[in-house]
């Protein structure tokens, strides 16, 4: 239960971010490019703050970090 409140939280904090970029009207834009999320991902993940080409290098960076 402790585990789902926690999950629930974070899920309404990154909804609250995408309604604070929505208000800034940075929406849709990559947080690490500043170029446009592609609406695909946005309708899959309307929370995604990261195009899926910085997502997948960000995962690269991730796990090469782990392995470390």
């Amino acid at each position: 239960e402790l585990r789902t409140r926690d999950r629930a939280r974070k899920l309404i904090n990154k909804i609250d971010a995408a309604l604070e970029r929505i208000v800034e009207g940075t929406y849709g834009y990559c947080e690490e490019t500043d170029e446009p999320i592609g609406i695909r991902r946005l309708e899959a993940r309307p929370i995604a703050t990261l195009s899926i080409e910085a997502q997948e290098r960000h995962e690269r960076l991730e796990k090469t970090h782990r392995d470390d």
